[in-house]
């Protein structure tokens, strides 16, 4: 029996990685096992037809044929890995506050969030992967350093891609003038570390290509969300006239990822969901965008906790495993969750459930996914 007295459960903040996230066997483990995410994974890869079964196989072969972090392959798994892991949530009765994605995990959260049909966002993937796949060949790099400590570094095709946090910000942009700037980063001893991604998203190098999907978004009849979208290109809730606007979504794997300004006003007292303590949730691949929301100032101030719904690498019992400390972080955090939840189980560090979630692995990694985080 629960107390009168009991506090409400803490507001769950759901999260969505983009591309760079990926990584061989992400998922492998729920796939035929947890059937919320079988169905969906199937359902969204199914209404790409033929390519999304190649897609499929690619994903679950120990040797694709396709790299995954080719356009063609990235793209469609993430936002239906992204998709499954959020309808995951729901199936347990989580109902998330607010959501916020990073570049494609946006166009997720959108889906989640009722602005769009899945059929009709999966049209439009379509749509936008095979015109990025036509772009030219180019990358995206991690660079310890802000925006502005870049700008000697900077040309007119080699631009800031995406602001993480105060000290990291993607640089994208296509080939050899990639390569050029990284070079010349190394010579000035700045940190970086290349992204997994194969096409200079965010950058004028794919600003053709994402402007020729527009007819796929006015096919789209777009409707207001049922929860807040915290939007990584506004920094602010959607809303008209953006919600709606076709050049808006097919514009945003050309424009500038704001994913530390966006974070930052969804954690903010004066924000649309104020001020916490919250849980923030990563459905999706990885847990790039977890580490970052970690080292954000208010996340510490405000009591909040951060935890993947993925492992950091694959493995059947570590995806398996992982679901259920986020189980247990959500009983712990006052959420009754319904039957198709993972069973409570005994925690694997200090301080029960909250202390379930820092294996050593994790703190091993740390740097690597740091740097991967979020790429498109």
């Amino acid at each position: 029996m629960v107390s009168i007295d009991a506090p409400p459960p803490t507001p769950v903040i759901l999260m969505l990685p983009g591309q760079g996230s990926q990584y061989p066997g992400m998922g492998h483990g729920l796939y035929g096992t947890e059937a919320v995410f079988t169905r969906v994974v199937d359902e969204v890869l199914e209404l790409l037809g033929a390519e999304g079964r190649r897609v499929r196989d690619d994903w679950l072969a120990e040797r694709p044929l396709v790299d995954l972090d080719d356009v063609t392959r990235a793209q469609p798994l993430i936002f239906a890995l992204d998709i499954a892991y959020g309808a995951l949530l729901f199936s347990w009765g989580v109902r998330p506050a607010a959501l916020l994605g990073h570049s494609a995990g946006e166009y997720a959260a959108a889906v989640l969030a009722g602005i769009m049909k899945l059929p009709d966002a999966v049209a439009a993937l379509d749509a936008r992967v095979r015109a990025l796949a036509a772009a030219p060949r180019g990358g995206m790099a991690s660079v310890a350093a802000s925006p502005a400590m870049l700008t000697p570094w900077l040309t007119s095709q080699v631009v800031v891609g995406a602001v993480n946090a105060p000290l990291q910000a993607m640089i994208a942009g296509p080939e050899p003038q990639l390569t050029a700037v990284t070079d010349a980063l190394t010579a000035g001893s700045v940190t970086w570390m290349r992204a997994k991604a194969t096409t200079g998203f965010h950058s004028p190098s794919v600003e053709a290509a994402c402007a020729s999907t527009r007819p796929a978004y006015e096919r789209i009849d777009f409707k207001a969300p049922r929860t807040v979208v915290v939007s990584g290109y506004t920094a602010r809730p959607l809303a008209e006239p953006q919600l709606s606007d076709p050049d808006f979504w097919a514009m945003q794997p050309a424009r500038t990822v704001l994913f530390h300004a966006a974070l930052t006003h969804v954690l903010d007292g004066a924000g649309p969901v104020g001020g916490g303590p919250f849980l923030l949730v990563e459905a999706g691949p990885g847990e790039g965008l977890s580490l970052i929301a970690r080292r954000h100032p208010a996340v510490t101030r405000n009591g909040s906790a951060v935890v993947p719904l993925s492992p950091v690498r694959a493995g059947a019992q570590l995806d398996a495993g992982q679901l259920a400390v986020v189980a247990g972080k959500l009983r712990h955090r006052g959420h009754r969750l319904g039957r198709r939840a993972p069973a409570p189980v005994e925690p694997a560090g200090p301080g029960g459930p909250e202390g379930a979630t820092a294996p050593s692995a994790r703190q091993r990694e740390d740097q690597r996914w740091t740097a991967r985080a979020g790429a498109a």
